[in-house]
């Protein structure tokens, strides 16, 4: 494998040198730093998450840091596609790229992909949120049960101890469901979370 196919990964718990590892692996290899921790992301968190200082991001290129502000969201799939853009820059450069963090969904993003998740409108997901609070969990539950028997293996009824009911997904399915007298195609994942 040449240097040009390499991506190297590092990840692991806070505070467990992860940053100061790659700056060095980076200069020893001639490589950049890609961040891949969903904290680092936010511009006014440097002190809270121990960003790299000026000085070593002058050392070593730094790329995906403090670069959104903490009042917008910020998703994985938005990460994904910036690092997969940094990761084609770096390369183009003929340097390696490196990515450092401890956001194990963003490291599985890059390895295997998401999944293609359709955009609900608002205005639809309020309306099964409402459905949801209005007639409670358990009707909801059964009246998923009712669109689509299959659901039950994708779905689970938890209660916790303060006698809450939440429903947990466990697989994403695409369901019909009535609102009014309108039939919507859903994705329920984004309606429960």
């Amino acid at each position: 494998m040449d240097s040009q196919s390499k991506i190297i990964l590092i990840a692991g718990p806070t505070a467990s040198g992860k940053s100061n590892f790659a700056v060095r692996l980076a200069k020893k290899i001639d490589g950049e730093i890609i961040n891949a921790d969903s904290m680092q992301v936010y511009r006014q968190l440097r002190i809270l998450t121990a960003r790299p200082n000026k000085k070593e991001e002058k050392k070593i290129k730094h790329h995906l840091y403090g670069i959104i502000n903490v009042n917008k969201n910020f998703s994985t799939g938005q990460w994904l596609k910036l690092a997969i853009i940094k990761i084609k820059e770096i390369r183009k450069r003929k340097k390696i790229p490196i990515l450092v963090g401890g956001t194990g969904l963003y490291f599985q993003s890059l390895i295997n992909g998401l999944v293609k998740i359709p955009n609900i409108p608002f205005k639809i997901r309020n309306k099964i949120r409402l459905l949801q609070k209005k007639i409670g969990q358990k009707k909801f539950y059964k009246k998923l049960l009712k669109l689509d028997s299959k659901v039950k293996k994708n779905l689970t009824l938890m209660m916790f101890k303060d006698q809450s009911e939440h429903l947990k997904l466990k697989h994403i399915q695409k369901y019909q469901c009535m609102i009014g007298s309108k039939k919507q195609k859903l994705i329920f994942m984004n309606l429960f979370f």
